[in-house]
């Protein structure tokens, strides 16, 4: 059974500022009452993985705001001309956090695109991090996050990489397995091939999906 994390009084404030600020966004889609409980879920989904928990109410309402407007790509007739994809690794700190870099550089905004983890780990890979910052995409304030129902019910394509079996499987989406080497424990250089090697199946993906990079 996993731990609960009990708020300090400054996570609290934010929290509840966090809540007002998503309140004002969503208005007229979402009430308070549903944006309070998926802000103080995520908040606890995160906890559950966080080494650091510095900025665990900032996160959490990145990760709320995501998982809202995930339900809303859902329900909105018109976005779904949008394609949407959900990229999952194993610890959300490599591979998948690049490709989601790799997406908002390349598409456009034409595609939608998630990334998360079945297991998320503490941060990003610092060295993947320099990898991206070395063609100009900065994934320096991402983290890793778990994979959430808002995030599959939305997807048209699920990209999987590193989780073999343990990925999910649900009816009426579609799948890519990406064979890549995790960048865990590798150098730059090695981590620069990876990266390229990302972008070539992102470049690939987007093409089939009739969004030329």
């Amino acid at each position: 059974m996993t731990t609960m994390r009990v708020m300090t009084p400054v996570e609290r404030k934010c929290l509840q500022a966090a809540a007002r600020d998503l309140h004002a966004r969503f208005r007229g889609t979402f009430s308070e009452e549903s944006i309070h409980f998926l802000l103080l879920d995520s908040y606890q989904e995160l906890a559950a993985s966080a080494t650091v928990t510095r900025w665990l109410a900032v996160r959490a309402e990145q990760f709320a705001r995501q998982r809202l407007e995930a339900i809303v790509h859902t329900r909105d007739l018109a976005s779904r001309t949008i394609p949407a994809v959900l990229l999952l690794c194993v610890h959300n700190t490599g591979r998948s956090q690049m490709a989601l870099g790799w997406f908002t550089h390349l598409a456009g905004g034409r595609v939608v695109a998630w990334s998360a983890g079945i297991d998320p780990a503490g941060q990003v890979n610092p060295t993947a991090v320099a990898a991206m910052a070395e063609v100009g995409i900065d994934i320096s304030a991402e983290f890793p996050k778990p994979w959430a129902g808002e995030f599959w019910q939305a997807a048209d394509m699920v990209v999987t990489m590193g989780c073999g079996d343990t990925c999910p499987l649900v009816p009426g989406k579609q799948y890519e397995d990406w064979e890549l080497e995790d960048p865990d424990g590798k150098t730059l250089e090695q981590v620069r091939i990876i990266r390229d090697q990302i972008r070539d199946r992102v470049a690939g993906l987007l093409s089939s999906l009739g969004v030329p990079a």
